[in-house]
């Protein structure tokens, strides 16, 4: 699925630190005209990326190009990570030399992602330089409950001095590959075995209510094997994420106009008690939803 990031003509991309206590499950599978580029500052986050699982710890720097289909699948309770977003023109504007040519991909020949896990002087460089372009930016709860740029809403990505920030994102880019480039050590992956990745596309289509019965018969395999397959390779137990699918089904249903009531939301997103969806919501959040979702 291609996502609108919304950026206004004023702004060459978008930065702001995800933090798991506050920023909403996005669980879907997607890409976006932009590159965009992760940080990691604590915890570890998991991506499922071209068929592979991989899990970013501490220090990771990873790529993720235009056609990279990419899906946030797990993060730990700490997780923290920059997202930072350039737009194709900003691109095109500031990378003329062959040393950035990578840098103008729609992907990466052979490879699902560009990751390493960064040198600690560098790594502090670039946080540095990454917080210091977040003065002047929205509050870091609303960004991060808007996941950035609107999770389905009117919500607009805005920045106090625009002109500062997209001269901050210009420097981001070029030090950061440079940096990338030279060093640094790569991570490793887990190649998705294929009743995993057709029970992630079965479980992400809309209104899918089978079973893990019905999910393992369409693998042509067993619900056991399915459970323990599921859990090795992707790292949270197959309800857990259906749960937290539902979780961004609420909140897509809940953010969408005309507005409904919560407990609307609640039966469409798939839940099948207000009782289920309220603790995985406070597991979620560590708050309930109506404290947490107040205007």
């Amino acid at each position: 699925m291609l996502e609108d990031l919304k950026l206004d003509p004023a702004y060459d991309g978008f930065l702001f630190l995800a933090e798991a206590r506050h920023n909403p499950p996005i669980l879907r599978s997607h890409r976006h005209v932009e590159l965009e580029l992760n940080l990691v500052t604590q915890g570890s986050v998991t991506y499922i990326i071209s068929g592979r699982r991989y899990t970013f710890p501490r220090g990771s720097m990873l790529w993720i190009f235009p056609a990279q289909e990419h899906q946030l699948v797990d993060r730990t309770p700490d997780a923290g990570y920059y997202v930072a977003v350039f737009k194709p023109e900003l691109i095109e504007r500031v990378c003329h030399g062959d040393f950035y040519a990578g840098l103008k991909q729609d992907s990466i020949e052979g490879e699902a992602v560009l990751t390493k896990i960064m040198q600690p002087e560098k790594y502090d460089l670039v946080i540095r330089t990454m917080d210091s372009l977040m003065e002047g930016s929205l509050d870091s709860e609303l960004l991060n409950r808007e996941a950035g740029f609107g999770y389905q809403s009117d919500f607009r990505y805005e920045h106090g001095d625009p002109d500062a920030l997209n001269a901050g994102l210009h420097y981001l880019l070029v030090h950061c590959w440079k940096v990338f480039q030279r060093e640094g050590t790569g991570a490793g992956f887990i190649q998705l075995h294929p009743s995993v990745s057709k029970v992630l596309t079965l479980i992400n289509e809309e209104n899918n209510e089978m079973g893990l019965t019905q999910l393992a018969g369409k693998c042509g395999i067993s619900g056991t094997y399915l459970s323990r397959l599921f859990k090795e390779q992707i790292g949270v137990p197959l309800n857990h994420y259906r749960n937290s699918v539902r979780l961004r089904a609420f909140m897509e249903h809940y953010r969408t106009p005309p507005r409904k009531t919560i407990l609307e939301c609640v039966y469409s997103a798939g839940f099948g008690s207000y009782a289920q969806f309220y603790k995985v919501f406070i597991q979620s959040f560590g708050l309930g939803p109506r404290e947490y979702l107040k205007d």
